[in-house]
């Protein structure tokens, strides 16, 4: 008999900024104990949150500006370039702003945006936070990487009676193709290897009203976690993992448990 055809990863995100455009990445080095590469790795406060780079400590995400309740935030396209440091911001097409994120001006200039963009919705004075070493701004403690099932944001999509939903409001690091629908539930505790790198599956994503705001759109377009509650019983969609062999993942690599 042949052999049976494993997962694979279709696409891989990461998310620089806290709330802002996932980005689309072909490939990633993971580190044993380590989040995935550059993401989570800066926060936009919304308002003093007690964040102390020195000794920092997992704030919940009500602290910072973020999708849950900050949708005008997918309005917005943001990239953020690892070799010069600078974070640009394009608004209805052209550059809003842009600012070398290592540097206090840069900073600054892009704190400003966010001060005018936001209006109304600041609790205080925005400021750009970045992770210290071995700290991300995740949602969750365990949020080293994620990993999305295409064939369960399939099955949501039929519950809300649409064609599809764009995965990037899950806002996943690592998108698998060739599972069942919600069978990457299953995974947890297990280990699995992508590429070079194998990681220990942590536990299931609970999912928050962030879900409901359309990419580009910045509109609150459905009510995710109440579909996902009358269909299903829970409010999950994807998994946290761990990873604990370092190694390269790419598109089309392969997922062995």
């Amino acid at each position: 008999m042949p052999e049976p055809v494993l997962p694979e990863i279709v696409a891989l995100y990461r998310h620089p900024v806290k709330g802002l455009s996932p980005e689309r990445i072909a490939e990633a080095r993971l580190e044993a104990g380590a989040n995935f590469p550059c993401d989570r790795l800066f926060a936009l406060e919304n308002g003093p949150s007690g964040f102390d780079p020195a000794a920092p400590e997992h704030l919940p995400k009500m602290k910072f500006l973020m999708l849950m309740r900050n949708e005008r935030l997918a309005r917005l396209d943001t990239r953020y370039d690892e070799t010069t440091g600078i974070l640009s911001i394009r608004q209805g097409g052209n550059v809003a702003a842009s600012g070398d994120l290592a540097t206090e001006t840069g900073r600054a200039a892009i704190e400003r945006f966010f001060t005018t963009f936001m209006g109304d919705e600041l609790r205080g004075p925005v400021r750009l936070l970045r992770a210290p070493e071995g700290h991300r701004f995740m949602d969750s403690k365990s949020g080293f990487v994620s990993i999305l099932n295409m064939a369960t944001l399939r099955a949501i999509a039929s519950e809300l009676g649409r064609d599809r939903i764009d995965p990037r409001r899950f806002r996943g690091n690592i998108l698998i193709e060739g599972m069942a629908a919600f069978a990457e539930n299953d995974l947890v505790s297990r280990i699995i290897r992508l590429g070079e790198a194998e990681l220990e599956i942590i536990k299931r994503i609970d999912r928050c009203a962030a879900t409901d705001v359309a990419p580009e759109a910045g509109l609150r377009d459905t009510r995710m976690v109440a579909t996902l509650e009358r269909a299903y019983g829970h409010h999950d969609c994807g998994i946290y993992a761990r990873i604990i062999r370092p190694g390269t993942i790419r598109t089309g690599d392969r997922l062995e448990v």
